[in-house]
């Protein structure tokens, strides 16, 4: 028979959970532990309360143990994954993970539909994250064929279509997605891109974006050319002397946004913050005069100033970006950046 305490302390930690009191409800979850280590049921009270409080690194030890006490559960992995690319907050190694976390869930999940959408789902969202918009693309077409009216699957198959430069589909997508969800933000937010790119009024989309969600989609900082030149000129002078030489050769340019024929070279977001073309200085030959061409650095100023909430963080933007982009020119790669604190 049940112990009724331990059913009364379950039932005060969901109550505590729904209420929005995690730390409540963390503490009856180790309560309910300490006499039972291995009930699942506090366990995943337990993972969801410390997810809650924003401590990642206790809910994936909690869903580890969850799923070496029932490895062919797979609510288990696919809670894991959830956690590991919804909260990860670009953190490309936790993403990471979460993909492995998937790949073990795959022969668990088989042929349910809900499970097979829930796990295509993440796993687009997680690839769109890493960038990787052609394979998350191809999952989240899946996930669509399981239930075409998913909100949250047709905005990542929307993100995938933009970032890959098939502007009109994603347009089509978003004018779908704004029609029959009008009050999604990103839908708004985003057919306010693709206007600006048709050289269109983007503002009454990017109010209404405002207008849903004033807490994702801020007003933008806006900086007069000049004053955009003079952060630009400051992050140049705080540059180390060392890397100073290298732009001797390198001119440095602003535009709004990525033109097609920056798109058209491959590898470039139409978000992105900056970009470098050229021969990296370590890279030279001396014996190739196409080395020795001026390089070029080009900044996006619209992109720069929806990337920033206040003035202080556009200028610190311009500035990580300028220093990004000269590492390219020093000869570093993306991970080296990465590592440097400079993506």
């Amino acid at each position: 028979m049940a112990d009724p305490r331990f059913a009364q302390l379950l039932d005060r930690a969901e109550d505590a959970l729904e209420a929005g009191n995690a730390d409540d409800a963390l503490a009856l979850a180790n309560e309910m532990l300490r006499d039972e280590p291995d009930d699942v049921d506090a366990l995943d009270l337990k993972a969801v309360a410390l997810r809650h409080l924003g401590e990642l690194t206790g809910a994936v030890e909690a869903y580890e143990r969850l799923r070496a006490l029932e490895p062919k559960n797979p609510a288990w992995p696919l809670a894991e994954a959830d956690l590991l690319v919804r909260d990860a907050e670009d953190d490309r190694e936790l993403i990471e993970q979460g993909l492995e976390v998937l790949d073990a869930a795959e022969r668990l999940v088989g042929r349910d539909p809900e499970l097979r959408f829930e796990l295509e789902l993440l796993r687009a969202t997680a690839l769109n994250q890493l960038g990787d918009f052609t394979e998350a693309l191809a999952s989240v077409q899946v996930a669509l064929g399981v239930d075409p009216t998913s909100a949250e699957a047709q905005l990542e198959q929307g993100q995938a279509l933009f970032e890959l430069a098939r502007f009109d589909e994603a347009r089509r997508v978003y004018q779908a997605l704004a029609r029959d969800y009008p009050d999604e933000a990103w839908a708004q937010h985003a057919l306010g891109l693709l206007a600006e790119r048709r050289g269109e009024d983007p503002e009454p989309f990017f109010a209404r974006a405002r207008l849903l969600s004033p807490e994702e989609f801020p007003p933008p900082v806006h900086l007069s050319a000049e004053a955009f030149d003079q952060a630009v000129a400051e992050a140049i002078a705080s540059l180390p002397e060392h890397a100073k030489p290298a732009l001797e050769n390198c001119i440095i340019d602003v535009q709004p946004i990525p033109s097609d024929d920056d798109l058209k070279e491959g590898g470039v977001s139409p978000l992105i913050l900056g970009v470098f073309r050229g021969a990296a200085v370590d890279e030279r030959s001396p014996v190739s005069a196409a080395d020795h061409q001026t390089a070029h650095i080009t900044l996006y100023q619209n992109n720069l100033e929806r990337f920033a909430r206040t003035r202080e963080e556009l200028l610190e933007e311009i500035r990580i970006t300028v220093l990004h982009e000269v590492g390219h020119l020093l000869g570093l790669d993306e991970d080296e950046l990465y590592e440097r604190g400079l993506d």
